[in-house]
């Protein structure tokens, strides 16, 4: 009997859960929702680009989940003891980065910067560095064309750098008593392992190569003449980041006897290298070469790997293309929306159809789903926090078209709905039109889970049989297949996938009527979305109001 814990740290919760790692039985998984802030989320209403979170959450989320799930694993199998347990994984979102003290304290941990938010983790969706971005990418293009080649053309404000020169640029006082920055997947396993001084952390293939243009065919991180173009300061930041990077079947290192002691678990136990959620939700999810893998939560992140011994073009717009960042032996492809859970939730907790007590997503989505494809006459694009993939553009807004006096909130809900689905065919398009061909696809995380409506959208739109993934608790479960790895109990992640993933009986199929009208309604999303999206489109977008009406009567005979 053996058993692994994956660690899944995501926007607003962490997630423990147990695993039995001879057949991926799932025996115990804990929530922790994050007490600061707005569910987890450090704001601030005088810009809406800022979103921090507080690490003394990760910590108590630590202390408090574990025991949980162990004491909850006990309760569900009377043979199951926390000495059986073998490895930990930890995964995280990303783009995520903390400055950290010479010690590697967190400086949000400190007295002296409890009221700095700049002084505690970056989330993701952080997007106050997208003039920073503009200008790495711009620096890149000239100097450096091959540090882009991988990332999709264009550096991100979601990204590593772009956040640290921002803080760089408008609070020297925390950028300067920072020794380096780590990405919280990172902060993690070095915390559990107790190597996470700068000098001895070990930092992960995943975010360093998507996130922070790492690559070893040009030596590691970008080089220190470059970030001095930037600023001296960055460029001698350089020397914190180490020259060498790991992947998840790789020990980040050993759980050590103090965290071992707070957490009721066998000291010395693997702790598989980390990763961000949407990789190891991919890994959870089964993933193969031909399969995509969408974990769908309040962004969407398309996962997708090809063998390493077969060249790749270079994709523009995607997040990167980095060996070894999913599985070991394979590229990983990532791609992603950077809201969609996200713009349903502003709709019902911002706008709040029907007030306080009603228009919620249940009865929303219940009387979206008797209504016809194309019958609202409305269509949407899905930027509400920018465009993460294809265009990489933050600064980029939603946008609703279509409205009469008689547009109802849930027709507005379903055309939210059907927007994300069009910005997914356009990922999947920009894959298969540069070689990468998807044979299937796989659905992971919440939305998936709760939501058939969107899932039928989804599968009406994109034409493809619309699958989803076994475990309700997907990056999780791939932190515990890492786990299982980085133990020895499995030699690679093909045994592993076999024994421990698999897919829900019910397939979403596509509907040919429903299709029909789709391909319509995508063909004048595809011109919203060049036209506002593409500076050297000069589309005549006069008549797509009276397309929508055209398609909305149609759908309505």
């Amino acid at each position: 009997m053996a058993y692994t814990i994956g660690l899944d740290y995501g926007t607003n919760s962490l997630r423990c859960l147990i695993v039995d790692v001879r057949d991926g039985r799932e025996l115990a998984a804990e929530i922790y929702q994050y007490p600061s802030g707005d569910s987890g989320i450090l704001l601030d209403n005088g810009n809406h680009n800022i979103a921090r979170q507080n690490p003394a959450d990760y910590l108590k989320g630590l202390q408090a989940a574990i025991p949980a799930a162990v004491k909850a694993a006990r309760k569900a199998d009377k043979k199951f003891s926390a000495d059986k347990i073998i490895g930990i994984g930890v995964d995280t979102t990303g783009s995520t980065p903390i400055p950290v003290d010479i010690d590697g304290i967190p400086l949000a941990l400190k007295k002296e910067f409890k009221g700095s938010l700049n002084a505690y983790a970056w989330l993701w969706k952080d997007h106050s560095g997208h003039a920073e971005a503009a200008e790495i990418t711009e620096l890149a293009k000239k100097h450096r064309p091959q540090y882009l080649t991988k990332c999709g053309g264009t550096y991100s404000s979601e990204w590593f750098f772009s956040k640290i020169l921002h803080c760089l640029r408008t609070d020297k006082k925390v950028f300067d008593a920072a020794y380096t920055w780590v990405e919280h997947c990172d902060y993690m396993t070095g915390l559990l392992t107790g190597t996470g001084n700068p000098k001895t952390i070990r930092r992960c293939r995943c975010a360093a190569g998507h996130k922070a243009m790492f690559s070893d065919s040009w030596g590691g991180y970008p080089d220190k003449k470059f970030l001095s173009m930037l600023s001296l300061k960055l460029a001698a930041l350089h020397d914190t980041l180490g020259s060498r990077t790991y992947t998840i079947d790789t020990p980040a290192g050993y759980l050590c006897r103090q965290w071992a002691e707070k957490l009721g678990l066998p000291d010395g136990i693997a702790v598989a290298m980390g990763a961000f959620d949407a990789h190891l939700g991919a890994v959870g999810s089964g993933i193969k070469e031909g399969t995509l893998v969408k974990i769908i939560g309040t962004s969407t992140c398309d996962m997708a790997v090809a063998p390493n011994t077969e060249k790749l073009p270079d994709i523009p717009g995607i997040c990167g293309i980095v060996d070894g960042s999913i599985l070991p032996g394979f590229w990983g492809l990532e791609a992603g929306q950077s809201a969609v859970g996200d713009i349903f939730n502003w709709f019902v907790n911002y706008i709040q159809p029907g007030g306080k007590n009603s228009g919620s997503h249940a009865e929303l989505t219940k009387k979206a789903a008797k209504l016809k494809p194309g019958r609202s006459g409305l269509l949407a694009l899905d930027w509400n926090n920018g465009n993460r993939t294809i265009l990489v553009d933050q600064r980029l807004t939603g946008l609703l078209v279509g409205q009469t006096l008689h547009t109802r909130p849930e027709e507005i809900y379903r055309a939210l709905i059907e927007a994300t689905a069009f910005g997914a065919l356009m990922i999947i398009n920009r894959f298969e039109e540069y070689g990468v061909k998807i044979k299937e696809v796989v659905n992971c995380g919440g939305i998936a889970e709760k939501n058939p409506l969107l899932m039928q959208i989804y599968a009406d739109v994109l034409g493809r049989e619309m699958k989803v993934s076994r475990s309700a608790q997907s990056c999780a479960l791939g932190s515990a297949i890492a786990a299982a790895i980085a133990s020895g109990f499995y030699k690679n992640f093909s045994d592993a996938r076999q024994r421990m993933c698999g897919l829900k009986a019910g397939i979403y199929k596509p509907d040919k009527n429903a299709r029909r009208v789709y391909k319509q309604l995508y063909a004048v999303y595809k011109k919203l979305h060049d036209c506002f999206g593409i500076s050297s489109v000069r589309a005549d977008i006069s008549g797509v109001m009276k397309q929508l009406l055209n398609i909305r009567e149609r759908a309505n005979v």
